[in-house]
């Protein structure tokens, strides 16, 4: 799919759009300037936000949250390498940064965006199976980056063909960057690149995230344990029922802004003749903000359905003055010597720890703890725990826990 501009002349174009029929008054380029500004300074600035708050506090370094660093640093990338780029483009129809960026405008945004879907595809995938089947064993801290490594990779992939061919020409009175796709007379290769590039980046990911989720939905929402009323499962499964909301809305969203787009491109090529008309413009521009706004909705669904994301945000924006104070303890480290403490009395506890990695990995979603590190509770018969030798539920290490979710 091209997502570089409305635009992107082919080489079957360029002898007839010599003239740049594009030109806008100036008041409507401010009112488009300032609304893809916006998406660019939310989106670096939340995103980059929640890659410090994962990466700096160990507590939020867990599977889900290794995705989530992964699906901020494409979508952040996206927004600051192509954005203000496609809308300047997109206005003048000129294009004024030579080649070498056009490749890499042409290439980059379908890397990212593959990255960013089968990151949120891995996050669903996560869940099913932290959910669905609770004893199976889970990815590593390394197998997760191997993970994050394959999903850039066949990014990459997917990408080079619009590096490849991407090239630029100069018009009569101004320069356009285009892709000069190869003709076949068996195949059209441009048509069938774009198709598969829309079913591979959207809908078949889309399909593979709302199974997970509607399987796991029904788990949380429509089944019970027979005979556990506990408080401690009761607070488990509304933590879990939490992340799940929080994931589906951010699917949701990515999918609501995306969907336009992919439904213009797609028409674009088995229906040319309806883009030849002077508003198409306003079109394109309009589709195009919907979906470069995906990349910062993100950080602000974080902030207001996780706790610790939200503490993570308010210590980083103290300075302001409608930022209420608020407790930061939750994203904090324990004490070397707490944690050196934990784990002495951890080895000398290899029964207590095997048990409690089974009820870890039944445990609610948002507690997952960072590799190497559990919660070591014995439970009692009556279901409550009667001897701890870590912390308490609302302390445990990992996303979030169930006391402090919003």
């Amino acid at each position: 799919m091209d997502y570089s501009n409305t635009n992107a002349t082919d080489n079957s174009q360029l002898n007839d759009t010599y003239s740049n029929q594009f030109v806008q008054p100036v008041w409507r380029i401010v009112l488009w300037g300032v609304a893809y500004s916006s998406i660019v300074i939310v989106s670096v600035v939340g995103n980059t936000v929640v890659i410090w708050i994962i990466l700096a506090h160990k507590r939020m370094r867990t599977v889900t949250n290794y995705f989530l660093v992964n699906l901020a640093f494409a979508e952040a990338s996206m927004s600051a390498f192509n954005t203000v780029i496609n809308f300047t483009y997109a206005v003048h129809n000129e294009w004024y940064f030579g080649l070498v960026y056009c490749r890499f405008h042409n290439f980059f945004p379908i890397a990212a965006v593959f990255a960013s879907i089968y990151s949120m595809t891995a996050i669903a995938l996560d869940r099913y199976t932290a959910i669905i089947h609770p004893l199976q064993q889970r990815l590593s801290a390394t197998e997760t980056k191997l993970v994050v490594a394959v999903i850039w990779l066949l990014a990459l992939l997917l990408a080079f063909p619009q590096y490849y061919y991407s090239s630029t020409a100069q018009l009569p009175g101004r320069v356009v960057c285009y892709i000069d796709w190869p003709e076949y007379t068996v195949w059209d290769f441009k048509k069938m690149y774009y198709v598969c590039v829309a079913v591979l980046i959207y809908f078949l990911p889309l399909l593979v995230m709302g199974c997970a989720y509607l399987v796991v939905g029904l788990t949380l929402w429509a089944s019970e344990i027979p005979g556990d009323s506990s408080d401690r499962y009761q607070e488990q499964l509304t933590a879990k029922r939490k992340v799940v909301k929080m994931m589906i809305i951010v699917v949701c969203t990515f999918a609501t802004c995306w969907l336009p787009y992919h439904i213009y491109f797609l028409l674009h090529e088995f229906f040319p003749h309806l883009f030849e008309e002077l508003f198409i413009q306003q079109v394109y521009l309009g589709v195009m903000w919907l979906a470069m706004s995906s990349t910062m909705y993100n950080p602000i669904i974080y902030c207001f359905l996780n706790d610790r994301f939200r503490a993570g945000f308010k210590r980083v924006f103290c300075w302001c003055p409608f930022v209420s104070d608020g407790s930061y303890e939750g994203l904090e480290l324990k004490s070397t010597r707490y944690l050196h403490t934990q784990t002495s009395v951890y080895k000398v506890s290899r029964m207590e720890a095997t048990v409690s990695t089974v009820l870890q990995h039944a445990g609610e979603e948002l507690e997952l703890v960072s590799p190497g590190e559990a919660d070591h509770c014995c439970p009692s018969s009556n279901g409550s725990s009667s001897h701890c030798i870590s912390k308490v539920p609302s302390e445990s290490y990992g996303f979030s826990s169930a006391s402090n979710l919003a």
